[in-house]
């Protein structure tokens, strides 16, 4: 990597913990590291700062974006973990396997009314996935569902339009270019 872009990472990582000690960012679900460089393994931190209401979160959902590759999620205590599949559009190889599916969504579902996430609390829901090879941004649709109600955290900028317009907006992750040659992460 890179030395701008190691610098690139390093602004954009002070940048997101400012947003997030002045609280902007606290009331929708965003992940920790909002950046991520192009090809590498990533571990996206879903952050969640309230239910829905008063009421607890019994249930997170994530879309896994296009182009990220090989999600596996991080197992929390005293919750389940559903890891949903589906064929390629576009197959690719991988340690010399041709992969013609891909995880496509993560649940993680509390067992019990005691596991549920109260609205008073924070928690964090963990995956790891390798980013896209090209520089961009993509953005990660996540649903919040709570005993009483839901917050589907999925709107997606339109052309010219901020994610801080937006009322629920999706988790974004800016893919940052490397400097040369990729190097292959784990």
């Amino acid at each position: 990597m890179s030395l701008n872009t190691m610098k690139k990472i390093a602004a954009a990582a002070c940048l997101t913990g400012a947003t997030a000690l002045f609280g902007t960012a606290s009331a929708h679900v965003v992940l920790e590291y909002q950046v991520a460089p192009a090809g590498a393994s990533y571990k996206a931190a879903f952050k969640v700062g309230h239910g829905c209401g008063a009421s607890p979160t019994r249930q997170v959902v994530v879309d896994i974006p296009a182009g990220m590759r090989g999600a596996r999620p991080m197992p929390k205590p005293g919750w389940t973990v559903e890891v949903q599949r589906d064929k390629l559009a576009q197959p690719y190889t991988s340690h010399g396997r041709s992969i013609t599916e891909d995880v496509v969504r993560i649940t993680w579902t509390a067992k019990t009314p005691d596991d549920m996430l109260q609205s008073a609390h924070y928690d964090e829901f963990v995956l790891v996935a390798q980013a896209p090879e090209q520089a961009g941004t993509v953005y990660w649709p996540v649903r919040q569902v709570c005993t009483e109600g839901r917050n589907d955290w999925t709107e997606v900028p339109k052309a010219g339009q901020q994610l801080s317009d937006l009322k629920s907006p999706a988790a974004a992750l800016e893919i940052l270019p490397t400097g040369g040659a990729a190097a292959h992460n784990h």
